[in-house]
């Protein structure tokens, strides 16, 4: 599975409410297509939501979105999680 950031630019009318919403119906839907979206972060001021999320392939992330609500991401980004090593004794 890949990992991906999707980034959503100037959504209308955001607010915390909205964006809950939306990631608790990408949650109903996102195991029909293998996909796990696991955070979202988001700022009302600029519009902008980003969506953290495990998949197959882009496609199937995307998607989960356009069935759940319709919000497709402006922008999906193949990322990778860091690790902080941790020093020997």
């Amino acid at each position: 599975m890949a990992l991906f950031m999707d980034i959503h630019r100037k959504v209308e009318g955001l607010t915390a409410d909205a964006v809950a919403e939306a990631h608790r119906k990408d949650l109903d839907v996102q195991h029909d297509y293998g996909v796990d979206y696991k955070q979202y972060w988001f700022d009302e001021d600029s519009g902008m939501v980003f969506c953290l999320v495990e998949a197959p392939d882009a496609e199937a992330a995307a998607r989960v979105h356009r069935e759940a609500h319709g919000l497709v991401a402006d922008q999906l980004i193949p990322v990778q999680e860091g690790v902080i090593p941790v020093a020997a004794d």
